[in-house]
């Protein structure tokens, strides 16, 4: 044990009395924890800084094939043109579906811009949509877990589609016409992924549906339902594409008339056989 001498003592009594040697005690403190928490720290600070170069490098990169492939329609800074709308603001989701379906670069803009297979790979997608996020704004890719259709209640998500989305998808997703030359595309191609983003972001025709109005539950229910009619059976034979009871309706007059006809022809057509007298 370290003991202090009479001058010892009388030396810190007089410090301890100084007015600002309790500043001094306070900042000693705080110079303490600070070398403390930085040596705990230090790795945690190493990975976020190298997630902020990442993120960087990406913003850069896809600033880049921005350039090279989207300001054409879209403007230089993507404050929009004539020719397409703005994009600052909308956000990474709707980049990561546009381009991720292929249905962005659209080379001939119509009424409604199809799916076709994608002009840039999941890297290139994911750094364009860094860069219009950069912009300012608007919906992030959904992780796996909001996605994840084996957590949704497939039950709930049936009643959720066909109370908002069955109008213009056909109850089993199977799309269906719209006016001005427009059309709500089938399902059967889109990832759990596109199916949210295309719920938070409104692409085209199809109306935004925020966390207000459909939970993040609600939408992984609606995933889950619409990824699980497409593993459903036909109970009644041929389902004729799902597109409804109209195509149903005209398929079975159609065939079932034809065959009608054709069988009243054959059987008119047949000439009795003449009796021979004995």
């Amino acid at each position: 044990m370290i003991q202090m001498g009479p001058s010892s003592v009388k030396w810190f009594t007089a410090w301890r009395r100084r007015p600002w040697a309790g500043y001094a005690v306070v900042l000693a403190a705080l110079a303490i924890i600070a070398v403390a928490y930085a040596g705990v720290s230090s790795g945690g600070d190493r990975a976020q800084a190298s997630d902020t170069q990442a993120s960087a490098q990406d913003i850069a990169k896809g600033k880049e094939l921005f350039n090279q492939t989207c300001s054409s329609c879209h403007g230089a800074n993507a404050q929009g043109t004539r020719t397409a709308p703005s994009l600052i603001g909308v956000g990474a989701a709707s980049v990561d579906f546009q381009v991720g379906t292929g249905r962005m670069p659209a080379m001939n803009p119509g009424a409604q811009i199809p799916r076709k297979k994608p002009v840039f790979n999941e890297e290139q997608t994911r750094q364009i949509a860094a860069y219009i996020a950069s912009l300012g704004g608007g919906p992030a890719v959904p992780s796996s877990d909001q996605v994840d259709p084996k957590t949704g209640d497939a039950a709930l998500g049936g009643k959720l589609f066909r109370a908002n989305c069955a109008q213009c998808h056909n109850f089993a997703g199977s799309g269906g016409a719209l006016t001005g030359g427009k059309y709500a595309p089938p399902l059967d191609k889109a990832t759990p992924t596109q199916i949210y983003e295309a719920m938070v972001t409104g692409p085209q025709a199809m109306p935004v549906f925020n966390d207000t109005t459909i939970t993040p539950a609600q939408k992984r229910a609606i995933i889950a339902y619409v990824t699980q009619t497409r593993s459903e059976v036909n109970p009644g034979g041929n389902g004729l594409g799902r597109v409804g009871p109209v195509a149903e309706g005209l398929a079975g007059w159609l065939v079932g008339i034809g065959l009608m006809v054709v069988a009243a022809a054959w059987l008119t057509a047949r000439k009795p056989k003449k009796k021979h007298n004995d």
